[in-house]
């Protein structure tokens, strides 16, 4: 079952693919691929040359996703010093 993020239209949600993780319309392209591939100093360009299924779109919204899900949180730990 195929779930579309409510924010980002080209990000999809399926048990039955990646685990269930946040992937690429439905592909098999988590965006923690994209994400690790922009990280590793791949161009938007060199990424669209190496899986031509994917759209600059796609790289956005996966850079938008991963915006989204870090914003901050606060979540007690119980402990009240850094170490």
């Amino acid at each position: 079952m195929k779930i579309r993020h409510y924010m980002f239209d080209r990000i999809t949600l399926d048990p039955e693919k990646c685990f269930g993780k946040p992937c690429i319309r439905g592909m098999r392209i988590p965006v923690a691929s994209i994400l690790s591939y922009l990280s590793s100093g791949m161009t938007a360009d060199e990424i669209l040359q190496e899986w031509p299924e994917l759209e600059l779109e796609d790289i956005y919204q996966a850079l938008g996703y991963a915006a989204w899900a870090m914003e901050e949180r606060v979540v007690p730990s119980g402990e009240t010093s850094v170490k």
